[in-house]
């Protein structure tokens, strides 16, 4: 027969109430007291119902992630990171594409709903924000990753855009490049409007003039980089560097490089966002903004899991700091003034 939790209390010598306060990570338990309870359900193998606990507290112990784009490399580190933080609390994860539809993100966060889950953490799609609104209104544990859901008071984790893109861009133009062009994402969503803020102000600062004509958005996939970077490198004065807005564009800007035959970074150089585990296949080997994704999503669960327990506590904002990984393509090759 299966220990119960009254077992473990009557082993442990404290009352059920300090059993579920150990086992749920409640402060109020003192070091002695929560290791006898630790040793009662060690010598008693005793295994908590999570069924049970979730008729307790009126809610599951599952958390939602809701995904922009599941085919995004850069969401594996941020996947398994909240993975992780989850199973070491006693937590399941649902996992869930939104594909970039807003529809089908609300579709799903109604559907996290209906099952009562513990907190969602969520990558925003754009134009969704009053939604999020209404959440946190509820009192709903709910974190923005990668994007922000701008004018709602909510917890969020976020890459300095702005910065990153500042100092990639520059980096070019300290090289010798003076027309940039830009495949990036839609700018509704913040991660777009950010990435392009930091690409004219690089050009402002370092006297050049801002070329709509040099611009591209779309929403952040290969064959969109592809087409964004065609249409580009068609114009009678072509650009002599592209700076994309995340890997699934660069992956498409490369595509179309290679069917012009143009080398890089001799004919054009290369640097975007975001890593790729096999862009050291590439060569040359690509110049990028490298972002701390399992921090990212390490610290969104960190944050979803705060808010559960204090649903009262002011929201925070978490902005790290991406870093710059240079290298062949986006080489000195010359200056033209």
């Amino acid at each position: 027969m299966s220990a119960r939790i009254e077992d473990v209390a009557r082993q442990a010598g404290v009352s059920t109430a300090t059993v579920s306060r150990v086992l749920s990570g409640k402060p109020y338990v003192s070091a002695a007291v929560r290791q006898r309870v630790l040793d009662a359900i060690g010598e008693l193998n005793y295994h908590p119902s999570r069924v049970a606990r979730s008729l307790r507290v009126q809610r599951s112990s599952i958390i939602g992630l809701i995904i922009s784009d599941i085919q995004n490399p850069f969401f594996t580190a941020i996947v398994r990171a909240v993975e992780d933080v989850a199973q070491q609390r006693g937590y399941s994860v649902i996992l869930c594409n939104s594909d970039e539809d807003v529809e089908k993100e609300l579709t799903y966060i109604q559907l996290m709903l209906a099952e009562q889950v513990s907190g969602m953490i969520v990558s925003p799609t754009a134009s969704n924000n009053e939604v999020y609104r209404r959440l946190v209104e509820r009192r709903v544990p709910v974190v923005a990753i990668d994007r922000r859901a701008d004018d709602v008071p909510m917890d969020m984790v976020v890459g300095d855009n702005v910065s990153a893109a500042h100092q990639l861009v520059s980096h070019l133009i300290e090289n010798g490049y003076r027309r940039i062009g830009a495949v990036l994402g839609i700018p509704e969503a913040s991660t777009g409007a950010e990435r392009y803020q930091g690409y004219q102000e690089a050009l402002l600062e370092h006297g050049l003039p801002l070329a709509p004509e040099l611009v591209r958005s779309g929403m952040p996939r290969s064959q969109n980089g592809y087409e964004l970077t065609l249409e580009l490198l068609g114009q009678t004065l072509r650009p002599d560097a592209i700076f994309t807005g995340n890997n699934l564009l660069t992956i498409g800007a490369l595509r179309a490089i290679h069917e012009l035959g143009l080398r890089i970074p001799d004919d054009i150089a290369v640097a975007g966002f975001d890593e790729l585990d096999w862009m050291f296949l590439v060569k040359p080997a690509l110049t990028v903004v490298m972002q701390p994704t399992y921090e990212m999503g390490r610290q969104a669960a960190e944050l979803l899991l705060a808010r559960i327990d204090d649903p009262e506590r002011p929201p925070q904002q978490v902005v790290l700091q991406p870093t710059i990984k240079v290298r062949e393509s986006s080489r000195r090759v010359s200056v033209t003034v």
